[in-house]
């Protein structure tokens, strides 16, 4: 499962957060971390445990000052990684959404995104829409849009296209 994680990411923080500066790329990137890192190892892990997702929540908190760029852009990690539990359902497994509050061994549950079977197919599908909405709605067929989204992360509603580059940013 790809698009599902990444298409949910994107729609939840583009309704919740409406912040025009905020760096979809490393939200994406977050939102597919947890499958990533548990994948290869056969089973969930660590990273399908909240206690990743808040100890990577924290780093960035405490590595980068308040304000910086580099830290609004890095929140997305994090971000990402919690919502990838949400959308996986996660939680549904006590053992290793809690670890290592519920005991320091992991159970030998399968990653919940190959578990789901046939059903993936189906969510892929809404996860392909999904982005494909955002991307009729940022205006990414615009190439000065796309190119602001890859070198920025920003996506902006269409309401404000189509931009030049020298044309600030609106409210």
């Amino acid at each position: 499962m790809f698009f599902w994680f990444l298409g949910t990411a994107v729609v939840a923080v583009w309704f919740v957060f409406r912040d025009e500066r905020f760096d979809y790329r490393t939200l994406m990137i977050g939102a597919v971390l947890p499958d990533i890192f548990d994948i290869p190892t056969g089973g969930v892990w660590v990273f399908h445990s909240v206690t990743a997702s808040v100890l990577a929540l924290t780093l960035v908190m405490g590595i980068w000052r308040r304000g910086s760029s580099r830290r609004r852009s890095l929140l997305g990690v994090p971000i990402g990684m919690f919502f990838h539990l949400v959308f996986d359902g996660a939680f549904a497994n006590t053992a290793s959404f809690w670890w290592p509050f519920t005991g320091l061994t992991m159970d030998s549950a399968n990653v919940p995104s190959i578990d789901r079977g046939p059903l993936n197919v189906v969510l892929e599908i809404v996860g392909v829409a999904l982005l494909t909405w955002v991307w009729r709605r940022a205006g990414l067929s615009l190439p000065v849009n796309r190119q602001l989204f890859l070198s920025s992360g920003v996506l902006y509603e269409r309401i404000h296209q189509p931009r030049t580059p020298q044309e600030p940013p609106t409210c």
